[in-house]
């Protein structure tokens, strides 16, 4: 009887490469916050005093271009340049451009920062998750790998807008980004001083240096295949739940701006404030609604994770990923909905629980559906198409992002009566349009399996 296997210790490496990205989340989300009240903010009180909606249309172009711009970084890591090289690089691009934030006192420098920021996310992101998996040898260690590393992920995000927004009133927003550019500086410097818990990974571009989890001459022969028609059926899949992640993705950012802008109070910045932010004799800050999704899904990643492998084991398998998005935009419409109920029952003084609940909800929402996405094109994409398709999903966010600003612009208001009516029309729609998904799963689950 063969002996039980051995269960591997993760190389240290792994730790090096997961804390840059703890790092660059903690810098990334507590700017990307920052961003969409600083603007918004008067003058006198240390802000640009431009408008909410400018506040939200530049928010939205940075989180854009960061999911845009790793499509051509990967490219650049794939065939010419040693992943090594770019992602330190990257690191060092990002903290210049948070630097440039640090001196701003107009629109220009955000500017700046946005271009220099992304372009060092393009460089970093993608190529980071790439060096990881190198580190391993076989697929089941890389799973879990990448559950761990979520995780990483999310306790970044977590600490940003926790802790690092306190400064906020004590040092200032510019300030802050001096701090958010020291801790990119901090992560780059850490990765530096590790290459050697590295070993070969990521030295060569990954087109030459990648883990074959396939024999070569079976991969060989699956590329130069032609597509079949179960293949261009699930190619359809694949793009109709590309299509919804728009949507969805779209009111998910959108769920932000009224609670910045219509029940927060910008951290001093004095927005419509129509909630009791006050927890004795603490001012939460608004960025806590943005601590409660990274919590939210911090808590429910491997809850998930367990409940789709149990559900997996039933003789009808899982639940499709058509009936998880369909669940995912209704999460997030009911989400609208505890809204308007909190806006009504409030009357101007909305309780903090109810904002909780609003961020519960969409994060919900998120993690029944979102990071199910690459594996749901990794299992039916057709070899050929697998990068392409993959591509699509950061795509879709980048689009959505760069949409959600202008229904904000037609949906903001001061009136209570308007809002409601204008966000209550608009969960309709989603949760319409997730419940019409769930009813026609049925037929669309076909082009999964056909």
């Amino acid at each position: 009887m063969d002996a039980a296997p051995i269960k591997k210790k993760k190389p240290f490496g792994f730790y090096i490469c997961s804390l840059g990205f703890t790092f660059e989340r903690v810098a990334f989300y507590t700017v990307k916050y920052m961003l969409a009240i600083w603007i918004a903010t008067t003058v006198g009180k240390g802000g640009l005093g431009l408008t909410d909606v400018k506040a939200a249309s530049m928010a939205a172009v940075f989180v854009a271009m960061t999911y845009i711009a790793p499509v051509i970084g990967g490219y650049l890591a794939d065939y010419w340049i040693s992943p090594r090289i770019l992602v330190p690089t990257g690191m060092i691009l990002m903290a210049i451009g948070y630097l440039f934030t640090w001196r701003a006192t107009s629109i220009g420098l955000v500017w700046a920062m946005i271009v220099l920021v992304s372009v060092g996310t393009g460089m970093f992101k993608g190529n980071l998750s790439g060096i990881t998996g190198l580190l391993f040898d076989d697929e089941e260690e890389l799973n879990e790998a990448f559950s761990v590393q979520y995780t990483f992920v999310n306790i970044g995000s977590f600490t940003g807008t926790t802790f690092i927004v306190l400064l906020i009133p004590i040092i200032g927003f510019n300030n802050v980004f001096l701090v958010c550019s020291l801790f990119i500086f901090l992560d780059a410097i850490v990765f530096l001083l590790n290459q050697k818990s590295l070993g070969d990974a990521g030295k060569k571009p990954f087109k030459v240096d990648q883990r074959q989890f396939k024999e070569a001459e079976a991969k060989e022969k699956e590329e130069s295949a032609p597509l079949s028609a179960g293949d261009k059926k699930r190619v359809v899949a694949i793009i109709l739940v590309t299509i919804f992640s728009i949507v969805f993705w779209m009111v998910w950012y959108l769920a932000y701006m009224p609670v910045y802008y219509y029940f927060g109070h910008g951290d001093g910045a004095g927005f419509l404030n129509r909630a009791n932010w006050m927890v004795g004799s603490f001012n939460v800050p608004t960025s806590y609604f943005d601590s409660v999704n990274a919590l939210t899904c911090i808590v429910l990643g491997p809850i998930l994770g367990k409940l789709w492998t149990k559900l997996a084991a039933r003789p009808q398998g899982d639940m499709s990923m058509f009936k998880k998005t369909s669940l995912g935009m209704i999460f997030i419409g009911i989400s609208y909905v505890a809204m308007i109920f909190a806006d009504m029952m409030g009357k101007g003084h909305t309780n903090l629980l109810w904002i909780v609940l609003v961020g519960v909800l969409m994060s919900v929402g998120e993690m029944v559906f979102s990071p199910l996405g690459n594996s749901f094109i990794t299992k039916l994409a057709p070899s050929k198409l697998m990068g392409l398709l993959l591509g699509f999903w950061p795509i879709a966010v980048f689009f959505a992002t760069l949409l959600y600003p202008n229904v904000y612009a037609l949906l903001k208001t001061s009136n209570p009566g308007k809002f409601q009516s204008g966000y209550g029309i608009l969960a309709v729609i989603i949760i319409g349009l997730g419940l019409v998904l769930w009813i026609s799963s049925r037929k669309l689950d076909k082009l999964e399996k056909d």
